[in-house]
């Protein structure tokens, strides 16, 4: 794969495993636009959640880099919270950010991959997006939207030249398990790091176009 070809797009890319993927697509000598809703490391700011800000973003993206080659809709958040304790406000965030803002940023972007019959569009969803899980039902509930949209926009592109892949992962060092603090126990010292997602991810994008991984499970090895 020649990456100096490839125009990458990435959103949540202020820390964690956008932060990672950002700089692992920029060493490979891609062009990359990156965003996050406080602009943080060079990126420009867009709340996925406004659609008004995902269309300002996308229109610079286009004059800036072109059609994107790689769209990878990375941003989210998670409000832990046990169901009858948890506020309609936090179960709008997980929601929006996370599952609302995946459809409004890839239909930003999806007309122009078509007419281009080509790219790959990577969505983040998680492990928790296939199990339930005690004190996170508003953020399992986001990702196992993000499985269902991922499953049904591959069946609808797949054949026009655009791939779509799922990742899940399981627990990654990020500050939605180190700064939120889930209701449940997690080991800190075995945790994935940002940067061994975001290698999965271009090893994944890397396969030849006529091959697609349309969904990705990555656990680590000692959970």
């Amino acid at each position: 794969m020649l990456w100096s070809a490839e125009r990458a797009v990435v959103t949540g890319s202020s820390t964690g495993i956008g932060k990672a993927l950002v700089e692992a697509l920029k060493e490979r000598g891609a062009a990359v636009a990156h965003c996050s809703r406080t602009g943080a490391g060079g990126g420009q700011l867009c709340d996925v959640a406004d659609q008004a800000q995902v269309v300002e973003f996308a229109q610079r993206v286009f004059h800036d880099i072109g059609t994107p080659t790689l769209l990878v809709n990375n941003a989210g958040i998670a409000k832990w919270g046990l169901v009858h304790e948890q506020t309609l406000a936090d179960w709008n965030a997980n929601i929006s950010i996370n599952l609302t803002g995946m459809f409004l940023v890839t239909r930003a972007f999806l007309p122009a991959m078509l007419e281009a019959r080509r790219g790959t569009i990577v969505n983040m969803s998680s492990l928790a997006g296939k199990n339930g899980v005690a004190g996170g039902a508003a953020y399992s509930a986001s990702k196992h939207g993000v499985l269902g949209f991922s499953r049904s926009l591959m069946m609808e592109v797949r054949s026009k030249g655009v791939r779509v892949v799922a990742i899940c992962p399981g627990s990654v060092d990020t500050p939605i398990f180190t700064r939120e603090k889930p209701p449940f126990e997690i080991n800190t010292a075995t945790m994935m790091q940002p940067a061994d997602i975001a290698q999965a991810i271009l090893d994944t994008v890397a396969l030849p176009d006529r091959t697609m991984v349309s969904e990705l499970d990555i656990r680590p090895t000692s959970p």
